[in-house]
């Protein structure tokens, strides 16, 4: 199919062309220095601070307009084709009034130094659009997971959010919002291609095309949510020769249920795998609320994250526990492979040149497993993890009758606690079972000490959490309700 080399999107209700320049102009860059709106701010360039944080609308399976909020930071222009955009300068109305969202920040007092607060606005302004206009505390803290203030505080801005609603309502409007996506659909049917000086970017159409592609030209970078290979261009300068970018492939971004599994494609974003993954194990919903921001998770990919492979991710260690598959493809072949044996070292996959994971398999809930997982790190929200551990345990009349324990931040890579799991397996699930396991850790890891944590706190760490998912789940102890609504556990 012939390719085009013009972006197109809409930008505030504009309809907006733009001639290719180098694949990795990120958005922040054109928004503030080629089109002077200058209400998008750069923070921290790494996607950490939300002072750059736009709204993205695409259509959802339904072909219902969803809108989420988006880091331009660290997002590629090019990645931005066949969207629909806001920023801050773009919500006041035609005769210049304020928009809800806006209005509340004023009212309660929400912004001092102001640097910060478009940000802060563009995500409040993403729920406002999605429908919720009367948000709980809780889902505004969520919301606002991936914006810092330095001098205001954040209870003045929480309230705004919980107030917004009060306001008449106001934008967008959805019908407009779908015609334009509509619209856009049809101008961007074919693929988007180009090259630039040394540089070049292409987006397949169709997942044949993809595979195709990777295998013509395996040194290519398979670009997903670009929310770690964004820093490699903002933080350490580096030059991507070749992108090939899978977010315009139908096919990936499919989540479907077939003979016990979960199968989650390759361009399903971190926020809808996560929701769909916890509908079968809700104990998991604090990983996925601690996992990343709510920008980060709404650029971010599930099968990205775990392609990534960092030993530090949040994702491999409950998905190895859970026992997932991940579907490889080279060319028109695919095969399937536990994710435990993906990992070979650090940055080692046992990938062949080409081939690219097309999905990762869940097993669907198993009534009779006990399921955990448990992440420490520095700051609540949005940090890496020193250690996150989980666990998948079925117990047979008290007695462990299959085991899966998977670490994070232990090892080079996310990795199965063997020996840990062979000195429960069999045992009753009881105290002194659980207290020699404990000290089997000893033998399944050897943790390094970095800025995060010593070798020394990790292992304590990990036996620690060993145990407390025990007390958690012994017969003796009151078994555990997940309460949705507020995302704890009682």
């Amino acid at each position: 199919m012939a390719q085009r080399s013009t972006v197109t999107f809409y930008l505030n209700d504009r309809l907006h062309q733009v001639q290719a320049e180098s694949p990795t102009l990120t958005l922040l860059q054109y928004l503030r220095e080629h089109l002077d709106l200058a209400g998008t701010k750069e923070g921290c360039a790494e996607g950490d601070c939300g002072a750059c944080t736009i709204v993205e609308a695409s259509l959802d399976r339904d072909g219902r307009p969803c809108f989420r909020p988006v880091n331009a930071c660290i997002r590629f222009l090019p990645t931005l084709d066949g969207k629909a955009l806001w920023t801050v300068e773009g919500l006041t109305a035609p005769d210049g009034s304020l928009h809800p969202v806006q209005q509340a920040m004023i009212d309660h007092h929400g912004s001092q130094c102001g640097f910060c607060t478009p940000g802060f606005i563009m995500s409040l302004y993403a729920m406002y659009a999605q429908g919720v206009r009367h948000p709980n505390r809780d889902q505004v803290v969520d919301q606002l997971s991936g914006n810092l203030c330095r001098c205001t505080g954040y209870r003045p801005i929480i309230d705004a959010g919980m107030g917004m609603g009060r306001y008449p309502a106001a934008g967008p409007d959805h019908g407009v919002v779908r015609e334009q996506l509509h619209q856009l659909q049809s101008q961007c049917a074919r693929p988007l291609g180009f090259t630039w000086g040394q540089q070049s970017y292409l987006a397949p159409r169709s997942v044949a095309e993809l595979a195709d592609q990777l295998q013509r030209h395996p040194d290519a970078l398979l670009l997903a949510g670009g929310t770690d290979v964004g820093l490699w261009v903002t933080k350490q300068l580096r030059t991507l020769d070749h992108i090939i970018y899978l977010g315009d492939v139908p096919e990936l971004h499919t989540m479907q249920r077939s003979d016990g599994m979960l199968s989650i494609g390759a361009a399903v974003l971190l926020d809808d795998a996560w929701r769909e993954i916890t509908r079968d194990y809700p104990e998991l919903t604090e990983i996925w609320k601690r996992f990343a921001s709510t920008p980060i998770r709404c650029s971010g990919t599930l099968v990205g994250n775990l392609g990534n492979g960092s030993p530090i991710g949040d994702t491999a260690p409950a998905l190895i526990a859970l026992g997932a598959r991940v579907v490889l493809r080279l060319g028109a072949d695919t095969r399937q492979m536990a994710l435990e044996d993906l990992y070979v070292d650090y940055g080692k996959q046992a990938r062949k040149p080409g081939e690219f994971i097309e999905a990762v398999l869940i097993p669907e809930r198993d009534p009779d497993l006990l399921v955990a997982s448990y992440k420490l790190s520095k700051r609540y929200d949005q940090d890496i993890s020193a250690v996150c551990s989980a666990y998948a345990i079925r117990l047979d009349q008290g007695v462990v009758a299959s085991v899966r324990i998977a670490h994070g931040g232990m090892a080079a890579t996310s990795r199965r606690a063997i020996r840990t799991e062979a000195a429960l397996l069999g045992q009753p699930w009881l105290e002194p079972a659980v207290r020699e396991a404990m000290q089997a850790l000893a033998d399944d890891y050897q943790p390094l000490t970095d800025m995060r944590a010593t070798d020394s706190y990790r292992m304590k760490a990990a036996q620690n959490l060993l145990y407390r998912f025990f007390l958690e789940t012994g017969s003796d102890i009151p078994t555990r309700v997940y309460s949705g609504d507020s995302h704890v556990f009682t």
